[in-house]
């Protein structure tokens, strides 16, 4: 039986009335939030609330009816987001447990159990299989049910370790296979566990089947051999393509460990047994191209370029260590090859992705550090020091505009200094010494090059540096005394060492009237660097003069001293201050044409 139409009616007439209401209660809440924003201090005028219209008057509805829809009440929104449960470490740290336990069964099974002779040993390596099989089965099985991702990690890996615990046994325990074989397997279990690892996105189950790899190869080839290594560079380039696309820092890490440990432990071992290996020093090369590369494929994808690029360090340091196994000649030539390749990246790095900003840097200072290795390998002292001098004076012009270049030629200066302090140390200044002839000119060439050092370096900082220009006038005074008293003992002995030291003094006399000459063209406000250097130029010349010169020297070049230093401060004294005035005139006509 159908509703009165009066009914219907004031049903529709209720549930208009209950919309109205709630538009206006929107609407006065609306003109609160108005008035709450306009009341800012930043607001010079409040306008006062309006009142809310008067609600529409409801006409009764019929005395049957109740609205059949009341409005639902508005949702409840809780203060605070739910707190996540921190009970997941317990999980993990028991599955981190099982995995423990259950290697340490296999190993039991296949260890123990066959020094006891309990079962045959194809029953223990065909149960050691088995269990390997049927752990990765169930943790595929356990990834695709809710919540047992670190369950099917925990399991997989253990599978993966006990198959390698297997391919042991038969490989060193009952020799049943060859090594070349045994590792052979290893990779393809090492391969299948990888692979799972890219299909479940896991860093950690990759981590768990190439980190074990690093202490059970070994065991298979009964210690570190070639062998051993070869198959530890085929396993890191092998990973390299599961690592695509993934920030898995830990990951280049586990690789580079895997290459470069036996690799360290291999050369040191040479090093002892005094045996060249050039099969050792071929794969240090490989090591050291794939670490580049996989870096090189890997950066565009990680967001922790530095620490990448510190690992790739990591990975090429065979390569700097490789004189423990080979010849000199071989391990200079291979030094100087990873610097030529590493600066050969740093100067096109904009076409790779990743490399500008930190790795660039870190790069450059590896291509410093193999480029300081090769020059002191392939030379000795004599000819090491002027060439790293050499190196400083180039880097330091060529790459001013780099901060990592001009610490390298710091580094480059420093070392090239020390290398020749060695030969040629200070107490050779002293007294009188004999020098071999080859000493000799590397000690003059060296004492150029040092000179010209301290002047590239000091400018490739910029002006802003000024004191640094102190320390570089202390280099160029004892480059020049140790090039002009090598010179005097290499052509007049004894005699030619007291010319040499007479000489010297005068060349620093030379050098403060240079300075004070160069001041005396400047302006006011630049002369305080020039004139500051003279002066102590000066003063270092007249303490040598009355300290050294006039004790140790004797005879005509005693006197020879004295005059010139004599007769060049009187110029000094007289030219500067012509030189002076006439430039402070200039200045000062210059500035009233300019006000004018």
């Amino acid at each position: 039986m159908t509703e009165p139409h009066t009914v219907v009616i004031c049903r529709l007439s209720a549930d208009f009335a209950a919309m109205s209401h709630y538009l206006a209660r929107v609407s006065i809440d609306l003109r609160e939030l108005d008035r709450i924003l306009t009341e800012r201090p930043e607001t010079r005028y409040v306008a006062p609330p309006q009142p809310a219209p008067p609600p529409r008057p409801v006409p009764p509805p019929a005395a049957q009816y109740r609205p059949a829809y009341p409005p639902p009440p508005p949702p409840r929104v809780p203060p605070h987001p739910p707190k996540e449960r921190s009970e997941g470490w317990i999980g993990k740290l028991l599955a981190v447990a099982g995995v423990a336990v259950t290697l340490i069964g296999v190993v039991l099974l296949l260890v123990l159990a066959a020094q006891a002779g309990i079962l045959r040993p194809e029953f223990r390596v065909a149960a050691g299989a088995v269990l390997a099989a049927a752990l990765v089965a169930t943790a595929w099985w356990l990834n695709a049910r809710p919540g047992g991702r670190v369950g099917a990690i925990a399991l997989a890996a253990t599978g993966v370790a006990a198959a390698y615990m297997d391919v042991i046994a038969i490989t060193t325990i009952y020799e049943w296979v060859s090594p070349p074989l045994g590792l052979i397997l290893a990779a393809a279990i090492a391969g299948g566990g990888l692979t799972l690892a890219r299909r479940w996105d896991s860093e950690h189950l990759g981590l768990l089947v190439l980190v074990p790899l690093i202490g059970l190869a070994p065991v298979v080839t009964d210690g570190i051999t070639l062998l051993l290594v070869g198959f530890m560079l085929a396993l890191a380039a092998v990973s390299v393509p599961v690592q695509l696309g993934k920030d898995w820092i830990w990951m280049h890490a586990a690789r580079i460990a895997a290459v470069a440990f036996p690799l360290l432990v291999a050369l040191v071992a040479r090093h002892f047994d005094s045996r060249e290996d050039l099969w050792l020093a071929g794969a240090c090369g490989i090591a050291a191209l794939v670490a580049i590369g996989s870096a090189l494929l890997l950066l565009p994808a990680t967001s922790q370029r530095g620490v990448m690029a510190l690992l790739t360090g990591a990975g090429v340091t065979p390569v700097l260590c490789v004189v423990l196994a080979v010849d000199h000649v071989i391990a200079a030539l291979m030094a100087a090859a990873l610097a030529a390749a590493l600066l050969a990246i740093v100067l096109v790095g904009e076409r790779f992705p990743g490399v500008p900003g930190v790795v660039r840097q870190v790069f450059s200072a590896l291509s410093a550090v193999a480029a300081l290795i090769a020059v002191t390998v392939a030379f000795d002292g004599e000819i090491a020091g002027p060439v790293l001098l050499a190196m400083a004076v180039v880097v330091a012009m060529a790459g001013r505009r780099d901060v990592v270049a001009r610490w390298a030629a710091v580094g480059f200066a420093i070392v090239g200094a020390g290398v020749h302090l060695s030969f040629s140390p200070l107490d050779t200044l002293l007294a009188p010494t004999e020098i071999a002839m080859a000493s000799g000119i590397s000690t003059l060439v060296a004492s150029i090059l040092l000179a010209a050092c301290a002047v590239a370096i000091v400018w490739s900082w910029g002006p802003g540096m000024r004191a640094l220009w102190v320390g570089a006038a202390a280099v160029i005074v004892y480059a020049v005394t140790s090039f002009t008293v090598t010179a005097g003992m290499l052509v007049g002995g004894d005699g030619g060492f007291y010319a040499g030291h007479m000489v010297a003094t005068i060349c620093w006399i030379a050098m403060a009237a240079a300075l004070f000459g160069y001041a005396a063209r400047l302006t006011r406000a630049e002369r305080s660097v020039p004139i500051g250097g003279g002066l102590g130029l000066v003063a270092a010349a007249m303490a040598k003069l009355f300290l050294f010169d006039l004790g140790t020297l004797d005879g005509i070049f005693r006197v020879a001293v004295f005059i010139v230093v004599g007769l060049i401060l009187l110029g000094m004294g007289a030219g500067y201050a012509r030189l002076l005035d006439k430039q402070d005139k200039q200045d000062d006509k210059t500035v009233t044409t300019t006000i004018g």
